[in-house]
């Protein structure tokens, strides 16, 4: 899981061009194990951004180095917030889908966020009761 959250930030930084903190991994269920001694390649990619907060995507591939199998494991999403220099929130530039594929994560990592977002607004909504 430290993998994947680095991978993840590592993409998000790349993109912001500074410093970024989690603020959310939405789930990570392992479909298949990683064995020690295997090799685990984790592939990031951007698949939402806001203002300030990006999505980021990472597929998780484990390889057996002896017979080359390769198995996905499993495909986390991650959310980040870039921050500046005094450790404030500080806009991120927008993302450009170039693919049909790009255009559908974005729209999928849209639809996430909207859902997280409406997450948080019930749970502040349940602690100021």
């Amino acid at each position: 899981m430290k993998l994947v959250d680095q991978a993840g930030a590592l993409a998000a930084m790349r993109h912001a061009q500074c410093r970024v903190v989690t603020v959310a991994i939405d789930q990570m269920t392992f479909h298949e194990p990683i064995r020690v001694g295997d090799l685990v390649t984790l592939n990031a990619s951007l698949t939402y951004v806001g203002r300030t907060s990006m999505e980021v995507r990472v597929e998780v591939i484990a390889e057996d180095p002896i017979i080359g199998t390769k198995t996905h494991t499993n495909t986390a999403y991650l959310v980040y917030v870039a921050l500046d220099e005094e450790g404030h929130p500080k806009p991120v530039p927008r993302l450009v889908a170039e693919t049909e594929l790009e255009q559908r994560r974005m729209e999928e990592g849209k639809r996430r966020q909207k859902y997280r977002m409406e997450q948080r607004h019930k749970e502040r909504q349940g602690v100021e009761k």
